[in-house]
């Protein structure tokens, strides 16, 4: 039988093949997976960690700005870059995370906003290097070797695959000896701390796994637009990836694939119908989180769990009637 990492490892490859099957464009497609990304990192530090983090924008727009600057200054591979744009948004972390964690609650949670304006002005401030309002533009999409990647289709599918490598690489980390103590330490930190687990070591490592997969990110979705802009830095940008990540549902990886893809594809619908669309957004938020508390995971668990329900009532009479 297929264990449970198997099983949303092979949904989560569902939806990369079904994604091209239904939508027409392959940019919005790209842009699913790309947040998707994000999103499962921002649940290794919410649903796994406890910790309620607003500095995922931070390791975003880093990571944008890393590839960006690596490709317009440098004639390093693609792949190169992108490993330079992971090592900074893990550097990042690293050291927001450090300073962070030596609080909790709403102080935790206070110092990461502030952290993530601090960096917001750092960009918007030095022009020169970020391009400020503008961003880093004309940001190449180089090939990789034979494979040119400039058909949005092209790059759909090296973003898939990297996708694919970096879930299954998360989920390896959540399954670990590691991802259990991360939820020992979400549920009862103190207790942790007692049987001599050490809780500041195993968070900060949750900081630097989850600021590089979203550097990643970030790179992969400044190539996908050709900018590196100012937006991704914003704190804006760590709300809507703990909006995807609250959506899908935390402590769940692939929930947070359903949370990006609702929350992107839904915008793009909305922002087709009305100008003023973050309004409708807005109410579909407040529904989820008055109705979903799980998230689109947990609704689709209970709407399973019933499934089997109503077979076992609808098969029990039969076999009663048998009896008789």
């Amino acid at each position: 039988m297929m264990n449970r990492a198997s099983l949303h490892f092979l949904l989560a490859a569902l939806v990369a093949l079904a994604l091209p099957l239904f939508m027409r464009s392959g940019t919005l497609a790209s842009e699913v997976l790309i947040f998707a990304m994000a999103a499962a990192a921002c649940n290794l530090l919410l649903g796994y960690t406890g910790l309620l983090s607003f500095g995922q924008g931070i390791f975003f727009g880093l990571g944008s700005y890393a590839v960006g600057l690596t490709l317009l200054h440098t004639s390093l591979p693609l792949g190169l870059a992108l490993v330079l744009a992971g090592l900074a948004g893990a550097v990042a972390a690293t050291g927001v995370g450090w300073l962070s964690i030596r609080r909790q609650g709403v102080y935790f949670v206070m110092l990461t906003l502030a952290f993530s304006q601090f960096f917001y002005f750092l960009a918007y401030t030095f022009k020169d290097v970020t391009g400020g309002d503008n961003g880093l533009l004309n940001i190449p999409r180089p090939a990789v070797g034979p494979f040119p990647l400039q058909d949005s289709w092209a790059y759909y599918a090296f973003v898939a695959v990297l996708f694919l490598v970096v879930f299954a690489a998360l989920q390896r980390v959540a399954g670990s000896t590691f991802g259990r103590t991360l939820l020992a330490v979400r549920d009862n930190e103190e207790r942790a701390r007692a049987i001599g687990f050490p809780v500041r070591l195993f968070k900060l490592t949750a900081f630097a796994v989850s600021g590089a997969v979203t550097g990643l990110a970030g790179a992969l979705h400044a190539l996908l637009i050709g900018v590196a802009p100012l937006s991704n830095i914003e704190y804006h940008m760590s709300e809507s990836i703990l909006i995807m990540t609250i959506i899908g549902g935390s402590g769940n990886l692939f929930a947070s694939v359903l949370g990006a893809g609702f929350y992107v594809i839904v915008s793009d619908l909305l922002s087709s119908i009305w100008p003023r669309w973050l309004l409708l957004l807005g109410g579909l938020l407040i529904a989820v989180a008055l109705f979903m508390q799980k998230g689109l995971w947990g609704l689709i668990e209970r709407l399973v769990e019933t499934l089997r329900n109503g077979r076992g009532s609808s098969a029990r009479p039969e076999s009663e009637g048998r009896g008789l």
